[in-house]
């Protein structure tokens, strides 16, 4: 017997989109093969890896557990979504001016759980960035550059005329002291 399918119009990225699918299959699995929106990475399918985040109602949800049947009437947002017409969102610009993706399997989650953070508290601190990011684990880098994109983006967010990417950042750190000091081997 054939899967029972599911027809229903799902709020994706502003856009209501008819879908048509196998009842049992997850939002990831819609997202991907119904909608062609293959940003949303298909990682762990345990919801321990983040590379599948995308946000429902403003909340990052792991989209390889819940059921796209239960998203009727939910507003659902995927990387796809964040760019504002020709121009990056600030979480995706950051990110490429800081070279905070490495491989970039895991940022369109990141960019995600990172947005709905921004919404929430538009003047995080590391330790809340470091927390809104615990779900999402990046195999390629120590996520020090992620931390400082995601904090430049929300100074950008806010609009603070001085929000410039630190310079260690850009340019790595100052060489040692090399005064007469350094060369004697004084510290």
């Amino acid at each position: 017997m054939a899967d029972p399918l599911t027809a229903l119009s799902l709020r994706i990225n502003g856009e209501e989109r008819p879908v048509l699918f196998p009842t049992h299959h997850t939002l990831l699995e819609v997202l991907r093969e119904e909608c062609s929106l293959t940003g949303t990475k298909h990682g762990c399918e345990l919801g321990e890896c983040g590379a599948c985040t995308v946000l429902v109602d403003g909340q990052p949800v792991l989209s390889c557990l819940v059921l796209a049947a239960e998203m009727e009437g939910c507003e659902i947002e995927t990387v796809e979504g964040l760019q504002r017409g020709n121009e990056l969102h600030p979480l995706q610009a950051t990110f490429a001016d800081l070279g905070a993706a490495q491989c970039g399997y895991c940022t369109p989650g990141i960019l995600m759980a990172a947005r709905a953070l921004i919404a929430e508290n538009p003047d995080p601190s590391d330790d809340e960035i470091r927390e809104a990011l615990a779900g999402n684990l990046c195999r390629c880098t120590g996520y020090h550059k992620i931390i400082e994109a995601v904090r430049w983006a929300a100074a950008l967010e806010r609009d603070e005329s001085d929000a410039t990417a630190p310079a260690e950042a850009l340019y790595g750190s100052p060489p040692p002291h090399s005064g007469p000091r350094a060369a004697r081997g004084d510290s």
